[in-house]
């Protein structure tokens, strides 16, 4: 490419002059190319070592003057052929016009000046896009993609010098880390190091410091461990690696890859070396910290932060700490943990205002909200620009929620009265809470239905009142009059001051009257119910009355929800928790309903009206608890694995024993899923489920952890699983909670786990007070961290799990062993996941269904399978072999949705490597048969329904025809039974009531089952075009095999005597069909005798069925009927079921051609047949019996075949033929070849997908 020019100060270093004319020179790299010796081994090094773009660009072409000693670099080039062609035009368009000048200033001048003007034309009809990374990133991305040949869409997010420990030599070298790899290069003297690893395969990521390795960075995949160290930022390299990580998994997990954000805002200064996809990420775990700091909802996106102070009047101080600015809120977090965290929405603030500077307080800005409450903020850096921003987004805001914040804004201004926010007035503390100002507006959902639960069912439900009046009432009041001091002095709401003062009150439990209203603001689900108005209303009309498998199992779960509330004892309750339930599953598909999320609800609407419940339990599934609720729970268990890392560090002596019993595993699903609703009493669990709120998973595991240590010394004792669960189980069940005004519900788990011991009380408040005693220490950040670990564990340990699964699934009908299958199938997944990242379409991605079996969740299409069928057939073919890998495709495709299976993708390998000389000869017969020939007519298409049905449930390969199935189980059937069935059959099988049509095809499933063993005679006849298809094939197969000639000669043999074959039969089969040409228009429809067989009469009724679509075609007057004719009297007079479907395989090989096509073959006798003469172009035709057409070279013989049995017993005469289809071919060692052909470098800088696939 042209360079902008650039002095050169030593010309002749490392570099050889090729070619030279008075003005330029042409250069290339020492050690590139031919040769190279001590001196290229050095320079190569180097060019590794110190990243040179040598490495890209190895020729150059620099300007020069005769009288100057400085030089010009103005092209440089990757291969010879391009820099020749920069070399030719310097030469045709500038040497001439040079010589003109007179003064070599002006020559440099004019060179310089004609290459910028170069550069800047080719810049034109570049986007824009492509221009966002920086010069030097661009040739490193360059670099990788010709070092490790990857294609155009593999981005590079970054790249760092480091070394990579080949045993104890470190290799000094480059690291690349793109969006799907982590690859690694080094050239030191001679000895090349090359890596590349998929994200999807590492297992484990580790950041660790050992005597043997200094601080380094520890890779495991599954077959190896990797360890790179002498980093220059250890700490940024592995946050990159762990993102591009967890991007992976997530694609494992739910199918989702990585798309750029293309909406980042370009930095004010220009940021050398770093990518904008490296941005991008930094952006989102920015974003990700953010949102799970402030409990804000998942689309919310950072747009910055500064350092400030925040005054806070509850102590008259001014807190150091940080403010965050988005789209939507302003928020501050204090430097000291806890000591205040705030969060200001925007559609609440109505004044933003600068306050004068003073030496006691820099900078002031002052923030006003609807509900009087005035925030200061000082020691502002650039206070002028984030006014600025913050006025932007308040501008933005009214725009983006119309409805929403326009009604906010009116009942602020006009009605105070009747607003629906939850920040009140810090003067009044018995201000309407948000759970009775929603109250006053029920939402009705279906009307003429069940009434809806406008407030927390607790309320409409409440027995025993008298309690309210006694020494547990008073304390409840107690905490009330806590609380609303509280929001005296810290505001009320979303904007409320939160700090350790708020933590001790909800340890100390939320009154049963406020529960609804904080559960919604410490989780964040009052933000997300705030600013989508009727959202919930709109999805409870639309789920209602649709039926699914979620709402199925919903349905099967309402009554086991909390049965022993009478909440849920009466049809309101549990009509509430249906439509709840519902419409998440119709908001989230991918979760739909999961069990235990019905217990979590129902105690949720005890406390909430629904349309509440409804937006705290979007904050459970997708924010708070994350993958918790899905198919495979993984959320659940990443956390039991974060719970029994946790048990190790901090109570080593029971984790040994806890990990004997596989305790662990047991318990904390039950506890994690549920939050402990399942296993402790209600009004103990519920105060557990106040603090989760709060603090997060967090708090759930500290708990859990005082839980273990509490009942450490019997747990030590026990003997068995069984025992530790029991003594769990009654721990749990005398969890009690003494303050409740609620009487106590019955605990259905208590009846299980009662003893003889009178039970010992432990009270709830006491174990949380324990718990953040001796384990409050945990970090939200350290379990963010190891939250990450433990996902690459789980679901690595899912894919492995699937794997077995899939394996065990097809090993019983496939002749490779498991540990063949299970390469396979890592290849095949491989080979799917690239085309989900490389493909030009999401397609792929698209075709993933996580409710499907393990075997069906992967799939391909035909240009994946052709080149996985390219790089481990045993039959390379050379050119050929596309077109048979496409025919083999189309064979096992059974169902025609163009995908095929893992079980389809073994059956047709194995087909090619297991089995004699006749199984893989059938493989090939079929091969050069419908549907696999010519699938792109549609006659082609219809002989296919008659020689293969579509039945995926049979235990037979794909490759056994079932005909046989057919012809046994319509034997038994009239004719008349057969028209009628073909008349109405879609009507009965849709709906399903005829007792015939049932016992029709319980027929057919107990044909399908018995065990059927294929015979040569199912296979139907070859036509002449298909045999030569097939010596096509053979021959293309045989070119290259170390005794070609010998297979050569072999197979003209064959291929004479079988076309000698064909002509001796077509002589007998020609004299009943001229008697019958007379009557050609009435053949057709001729009585069948009695005496002939199912068989024969099938085969009549086959052409009979295929004379109207015969009649669309431009020659199927003409030809269709003699042929048909001529094959039910060959079919009549052979007696046997060779013949089956024959006529209509043979009505479509001569009209499908057109007659350019047929005169573009060139002929010969079979007499002088030499293997060289078969060719692409070749028809083979006997020499004896040959037709006036076919001698003319107009057509092929249409009245010719030839049967499989023909064909295998002339194969088994010559001997090559017979070692050539017996001989052992190891399909481990062809897919090792393949990894590394995947992988193959080109010396071109253009990459195409194909190229590197394969």
């Amino acid at each position: 490419m042209w360079l902008g020019p650039e002095e050169v100060l030593l010309a002749g270093a490392l570099w050889v002059t090729e070619r030279a004319n008075p003005f330029f020179l042409l250069q290339r790299r020492r050690g590139h190319g031919k040769g190279g010796g001590l001196t290229g081994l050095l320079v190569g090094t180097l060019d590794v070592v110190l990243d040179s773009s040598a490495r890209v660009a190895p020729y150059r072409i620099l300007h020069q003057t005769q009288d100057s000693q400085v030089y010009w670099a103005v092209a440089c080039g990757s291969s010879r052929k391009e820099i020749t062609k920069h070399w030719e035009w310097l030469e045709n368009n500038l040497l001439q016009t040079l010589s003109i000048f007179d003064n070599e200033e002006d020559i440099t001048t004019f060179v310089k000046g004609k290459i910028h003007g170069i550069i800047a034309e080719e810049n034109k009809n570049e986007q824009p896009q492509s221009e966002e990374d920086p010069g030097k990133f661009k040739e490193a991305e360059l670099k990788m993609r010709k070092q490790f040949g990857m294609p155009e869409v593999e981005k590079l997010v970054n790249y760092y010098s480091c070394s990579y420990w080949k045993g104890r030599v470190p290799r000094q070298g480059w690291l690349y880390l793109t969006v799907n790899h982590l690859c690694f290069y080094s050239f030191l003297l001679g000895k090349e190091v090359t890596l590349v690893i998929q994200w999807v395969d590492v297992t484990q990521l580790e950041k660790n410091a050992t005597l043997l390795f200094p601080e380094c960075i520890k890779v495991s995949t599954r077959d190896s461990e990797l360890y790179f160290s002498m980093f220059l930022n250890i700490n940024e390299t592995f946050k990159l690696m762990e993102q591009l990580a967890n991007i992976a998994m997530r694609q494992l997990l739910d199918n989702e890859s990585f798309l750029q954000d293309k909406s980042l805002p370009k930095p004010r200064r220009p940021l050398k070396n770093i990518s904008a996809l490296k941005r991008d990420l930094d952006a989102r775990a920015k974003n990700e910290c953010y949102r799970a700091t402030f409990r804000l909802p998942k689309d919310e996106c950072l747009d910055g932060h500064t350092d400030c102070t925040l005054w806070t009047p509850f102590n008259k101080m001014h807190i150091p700490g940080q403010m965050f600015v988005s789209n939507n809120y302003i928020c501050f977090a204090s430097r000291a943990e806890e000591a205040c965290h705030l969060i200001i929405p925007l559609r609440e603030v109505t004044i933003v205002e600068k306050a004068d500077s003073s030496s006691v307080l820099p900078s002031p800005l002052s923030i006003s909200t609807k509900s009087k409450m005035t925030f200061f903020f000082a020691n502002l850096k650039d206070r002028d620009f984030l006014v600025q921003r913050i006025s932007d987004f308040l501008q933005r805001t009214p725009s983006k929620k119309p409805c929403s914040i326009d009604r906010e804004w009116k009942w602020n201004v006009a009605d105070p009265s009747s607003e629906e926010v939850p920040e009140l007035p810090s003067s009044s503390p018995l201000a309407v809470s948000p759970t009775s100002a929603l109250s006053h507006r029920p939402v009705s959902f279906c009307a003429g239905q069940v009434a809806t639960a406008s407030q927390g069912l607790l309320k409409l439900f409440r027995r025993n009142s008298e309690d309210l009046s006694g020494p547990k009432g008073a304390k409840e009041k107690m905490k009330e009059e806590s609380w609303n001091i509280h929001f005296f002095e810290y505001g009320r709401g979303m904007c409320m001051y939160r700090t350790a003062k708020t933590r001790e009150l909800v340890q100390k439990g939320i009154p049963e009257n406020l529960r609804g209203e904080l559960w919604l603001l410490f989780s964040g689900a009052w933000n997300e119910m705030v600013t989508h108005p009727g959202y919930y209303a709109d999805l409870v009309e639309k789920s209602m009355g649709r039926y699914n498998l979620a709402t199925e199992e919903i349905e099967r779960d309402l009554h086991r929800s909390m049965p022993e509330h009478p909440a849920f004892q009466n049809e309101l309750g549990i009509a509430a928790l249906r439509r709840v339930l519902t419409a998440y599953a119709f908001r989230n598909p991918t979760i739909g309903y999961c069990q235990a999320m019905n217990i979590v609800t129902s105690v949720l609407l005890l406390y909430c009206n629904e349309e509440e419940a409804f937006w705290l339990l979007v904050a459970l599934c997708e924010r708070m608890l994350p993958d918790y609720y899905n198919t495979r729970v993984v959320g659940a268990l990443v956390d039991q694995g974060i719970f029994e890392e946790l048990t190790r560090e901090y109570l080593p002596q029971l984790s040994e024993k806890m990990q004997d019993l596989g305790v662990i595993s047991t318990i904390s699903l039950s506890w994690f899923l549920t939050l402990f609703l399942s296993v402790m009493p209600f009004e103990s669990a519920v105060v557990i489920v106040d603090c989760f709120f709060y603090e997060g998973i967090k708090f759930i595991l500290q708990v859990s952890l005082a839980i273990l240590d509490a009942n450490m010394e019997k747990l030590l004792q026990c003997c068995d699983e069984g025992e530790a669960m029991t003594i769990l189980g009654r721990y749990l069940d005398n969890v009690v909670n003494r303050q409740s005004v609620s009487p106590p519900i019955p605990h259905l788990h208590a009846l299980l786990t009662s003893g003889d011991d009178p039970p010992l009380e432990i009270d709830i408040f006491e174990l949380i007070k324990t718990s953040y005693e001796k384990f409050g220490n945990l970090k939200a950040d350290d379990i963010e961290q190891m939250r990450f670990k433990q996902r690459l564990k789980v679901i690595q340990s899912l894919e492995d799990t699937a794997k077995k699964s899939v394996v065990r699934a097809v090993s019983g009908d496939i002749g490779f062993t498991m540990e063949e299958l299970e390469e396979l199938y890592v290849v095949f997944k491989a080979k799917y996941l690239m085309s989900c990242y490389w493909g030009n379409n999401r397609a792929a991605a698209a075709r993933r269904d996580q409710s499907l079996p393990y075997l069906e969740q992967y799939r391909i299409d035909m240009e994946q399978f052709k080149e996985l069928f390219n790089s481990l057939t045993p039959w390379a073919c050379g050119a050929h072999t596309p077109v048979l890998a496409g025919r083999l495709f189309r064979l096992l495709d059974e169902n025609r949705d163009s995908l095929i299976n893992f079980k389809e993708f073994v059956t047709g390998m194995s087909g090619m490597y297991h089995g004699d000389l006749t199984e893989k000869l059938k493989v090939l017969y079929k091969l050069h048969l419908p549907p696999a020939l010519n699938p792109e007519e549609t006659e082609s298409a219809l002989e296919a329904t008659s020689y293969f049905t579509e039945d995926v449930t049979t235990e037979v390969s794909p490759f056994v025809s079932e005909l046989d199935i057919c012809l046994h189980c319509e034997s038994q059937e009239t004719q008349e039974d057969k028209g009628r069935r073909n008349e109405n059959g879609p009507e009965k099988e849709e709906k399903g009531t005829s007792p015939q049509d049932y016992r029709y095809y319980l027929r057919m499933w107990a044909k399908e089952k018995e065990n059927k063993k294929e015979t040569i005679k199912d296979l139907p006849k070859m036509s002449q075009e298909q045999f030569i298809e097939l010596c096509k094939t053979l021959y293309n197969m045989f070119s290259e095999d170390p005794v070609e000639q010998e297979l050569y000669h072999a197979i003209a043999t064959v291929a004479s005597l079988l076309l000698r074959i064909g002509e001796v039969g077509k002589k007998f089969s020609n004299r009943p069909t001229r008697k019958s040409e007379d009557c050609k228009a009435n053949s057709a429809q001729d009585p069948v005798s009695e005496e002939e067989s199912p068989t024969s009469e099938q085969s009549q009724n086959s052409a009979v069925e295929q004379q109207p679509q015969a009649d669309h075609e431009d020659k199927a007057s003409v030809d269709a009927q003699p042929e048909k004719t001529h094959q039910e009297n060959q079919t009549l007079g052979d007696g046997s079921g060779e013949g089956q479907g024959s006529p209509l395989q043979l009505l479509s090989d001569d009209e499908t051609k057109d007659d350019m096509s047929m005169s573009s073959y060139s002929m010969v006798s079979t007499g002088s047949l030499q293997c060289e003469d078969i060719a692409d172009d070749t028809v083979l035709v006997g020499c004896e019996g040959s037709s006036a057409a076919a001698r003319y070279g107009s057509t092929i013989d249409t009245d010719w075949s030839i049967s499989f049995e023909q064909i295998l017993a002339s194969m088994l005469t010559e001997t090559a033929l017979v070692n050539y289809f017996e001989k052992k071919v190891n399909i481990l060692q062809k897919i090792k070849d393949q990894k590394k052909v995947e992988r193959q470098f080109s010396s071109s800088s253009d990459y195409e997908l194909s190229s590197v696939s394969g």
